[in-house]
């Protein structure tokens, strides 16, 4: 058993990549039966109760007196605030495999901010490997008139500030991660968007209790959110800092590119979702991007742990 120990953060990798890039097709399930903050409520209400049984029972350890609370609740604006307001209400206009190849961008928008706004210059090959990315995105704008899902421009834009959103909290992280256990930034994000979401959906409806949580008898629907409140907020984030603890970040990037290509495996096997040739090269092109923005970045710049904690 113990020689195989080496292979389990592998293993462990390829769980919550896959968990991840699973996340697209439930969230567009769920939107076809809910609004998106509505999806977004109970998603962050069933992850922030986990986490709280979880602390309750001594698992997770939550400290947060004497800290900077201020700036972690701009990290949770950001975070899940802003990032999955664009990212689900984007969805309503895209194919999840469209939102995948997206919000794959994510390392990349990370290396550009951090160029602007702390200096940090990227290396000559990992401003080639930016341009891949972002050129492999404009070649499926530029080729969208030509296909069935000509028009959908504004889910591109909606995942587009998804993707500057997740940008902003991994530049915001590094400085809270000096003070705050991932865990801990985690658990005040998935109560802050359990909060916030939560607050907007009962306006929405009126602020009638009954009616809100009717839709849980809905078995598609308790089953959507519990995979994102519990698998994908909860159980896949332990498996990614397990991941992380024991390889390093340019390893890590291979299973970012790995949620892509579930997100897009999931979208066409499961839905149907068309995925035209254009499409294969964008992704291609976005997926090379990423991986040599990780591999090829400075030693001291770890962006392992930055690109899965948007999930």
């Amino acid at each position: 058993m113990m020689k195989f120990r080496k292979y389990f953060p592998y293993l462990a990798g390829l769980v919550f990549s896959s968990i991840f890039g699973f996340s697209f097709l439930f969230t567009k399930e769920g939107l076809e039966l809910m609004t998106p903050f509505h999806l977004l409520g109970f998603r962050f209400a069933i992850a922030f109760i986990s986490l709280s049984i979880l602390r309750f029972i001594g698992i997770i350890n939550i400290n947060l007196k004497a800290k900077n609370l201020k700036k972690l609740f701009l990290l949770a604006l950001f975070q899940p605030g802003i990032y999955f307001i664009c990212e689900t209400t984007g969805m309503l206009y895209t194919t999840s495999s469209e939102a995948g190849m997206m919000i794959a961008l994510i390392p990349v928008a990370v290396t550009i901010l951090a160029a602007i706004i702390l200096n940090e210059r990227p290396t000559f090959l990992q401003s080639i490997f930016v341009a891949l990315s972002v050129g492999g995105v404009f070649f499926i704008i530029f080729n969208r008139g030509a296909s069935l899902i000509e028009g959908n421009y504004l889910g591109l834009l909606l995942l587009g500030g998804a993707v500057i959103a997740a940008g902003f909290y991994n530049i915001i992280s590094r400085q809270l991660s000096l003070e705050f256990k991932p865990v801990e930034i985690t658990y005040v994000m998935m109560g802050f968007g359990a909060f916030l979401f939560n607050t907007i959906a009962l306006y929405q409806h009126n602020f009638e209790l009954s009616s809100y949580f009717n839709l849980l008898t809905n078995k598609v629907v308790l089953i959507t959110v519990l995979y994102l409140g519990v698998f994908s907020s909860v159980v896949a984030f332990f498996m990614m800092n397990y991941t992380l603890s024991k390889i390093t970040a340019a390893e890590s990037a291979v299973f970012a590119n790995l949620t892509t290509v579930v997100s897009i495996a999931a979208g066409v096997v499961f839905r149907n979702e068309p995925f035209f040739k254009f499409q294969v090269v964008g992704a291609v092109l976005i997926i090379i991007g990423v991986w040599g923005t990780n591999y090829f970045g400075r030693p001291v710049v770890e962006k392992g742990e930055e690109i899965y904690e948007k999930v």
